[in-house]
């Protein structure tokens, strides 16, 4: 007897030890039996097929379940995806301030650095500094650097998933098509001596969405997140995936036109961004005798309960709270979140005040107005889960077991 026919996996076929490894880390078949039971593999397969994923050190046994059988009996043993056999680098830039960390599998900061880095002074000063940061917290951690599985970089600029370069990005001049994921995988070697490792390159809005949304509302099935800072973008997170349009252009709703005369960074006129930024309300501090230079400096006269630039921030939120309401009436998202340097309680009021004026009942009625959990770490956390994401996808699961020899 060899058991039932197996059901066929996504590639067409019985199920593999990547679809194997999908069902323990999602937690829906974490038992030999219960992996036997969704996929309809024999007993033999399943176990011929855990034994690969054992030996790579992705799996571990776990404590033993509920016995299964009212006649009593063993408990069965639980299977568990090993997130310590590996760690993951990940990054984030700003305009003119970065942070990295070494992250566990499981999103775990274990260590984390943040400092100076211009992104006008272009790609080929900023990823060489990037992979010197790296090195440099490995090393803090104890880690080695054939340890990392893969690199996650956040950038605030539209990404071409296929390529990972940037296209067109209005505050990151320089950068536009160039080969990100090469040189930073290649600043890696240069500060280590290990080969090279994977890179993923996204947009910081994105990862902050697809951070916030694994860790605390993972069963959201439709998350909007909205970074205002120097500039504005919108990351959206679907059935626990981003959705990010044809060619990485979902959700730069800083250039939505909203009817304002003033100049936009991209060279157009009345972009949301223009009027509605931190980097919008920083000149209109300035102007007003109030020195801010960024939305960071808005940030911190926010914090200081600096009431002109509160007045401001409420009123740059009711600008972003009338686009939103169009984005909540196209998406009906579970949870909107205001991230970024101006996500504090002026702005969110004005966001407030005009969303729900503005938008049908419908479509806020089972609608969370909140600001972010991980705040400035949501890009490395969703930048370091995204790489797992993808590298332990069941399609790269069977092509990775292949390379350990396994």
């Amino acid at each position: 007897m060899t058991g039932r026919p197996g059901r066929t996996g996504k590639g067409g076929g019985p199920a593999n030890a990547g679809e194997l490894l999908e069902l323990v880390r999602s937690g829906r078949a974490v038992t030999r039996g219960a992996l036997q039971q969704a996929t309809g593999l024999s007993r033999a397969t399943v176990g011929q097929r855990l034994d690969r994923l054992f030996r790579a050190g992705w799996l571990r046994e776990g404590a033993g379940g509920p016995v299964g059988s009212p006649l009593g009996g063993r408990p069965s043993i639980t299977l568990e995806f090993d997130d310590s056999h590996a760690v993951v680098l990940a990054a984030d830039l700003e305009t003119r301030h970065a942070r990295a960390a070494v992250l566990s599998l499981s999103g775990e900061i274990l260590a984390e650095h943040s400092g100076t880095l211009v992104i006008q002074e272009g790609p080929e000063a900023v990823l060489p500094e990037l992979g010197r940061w790296l090195a440099e917290l490995l090393t803090k951690t104890g880690h080695r650097a054939d340890e990392v599985c893969g690199i996650g970089l956040a950038v605030p600029g539209p990404v071409d998933m296929d390529t990972g370069r940037v296209v067109q990005p209005p505050i990151m001049p320089g950068w536009d098509g160039y080969d990100i994921r090469g040189r930073l995988a290649r600043a890696f070697t240069e500060h280590t001596g290990a080969p090279a490792v994977p890179v993923v390159v996204d947009n910081d809005a994105n990862l902050m969405a697809y951070g916030e949304q694994r860790t605390g509302h993972p069963d959201c099935s439709a998350f909007v997140l909205v970074k205002v800072s120097t500039g504005i973008g919108a990351g959206v997170v679907v059935d626990g995936a981003v959705f990010r349009g044809v060619d990485g252009g979902a959700g730069d709703i800083g250039h939505i036109r909203v009817g304002a005369e003033a100049q936009c960074r991209c060279g157009s006129y009345g972009c949301l961004a223009a009027v509605a930024s931190g980097g919008a309300v920083a000149r209109r501090l300035t102007e007003a005798g109030v020195p801010a230079a960024s939305g960071s400096d808005v940030r911190d006269l926010l914090a200081a309960g600096h009431p002109q630039a509160a007045a401001l921030a409420r009123e740059a939120g009711r600008q972003v709270g009338d686009v939103l309401a169009t984005v909540v009436t196209l998406l009906n998202p579970g949870v909107l979140m205001i991230a970024g340097d101006l996500a504090g309680t002026p702005f969110l009021t004005g966001v407030r005040e005009l969303l729900y004026q503005r938008a049908l009942p419908r479509s806020t009625a089972h609608l969370d107005v909140v600001t972010s959990r991980l705040e400035e770490r949501a890009a490395l956390v969703g930048a370091g889960l995204m790489v797992v994401a993808q590298l332990y996808a069941p399609e790269r699961v069977e092509e990775r077991l292949l390379a350990l020899g396994v």
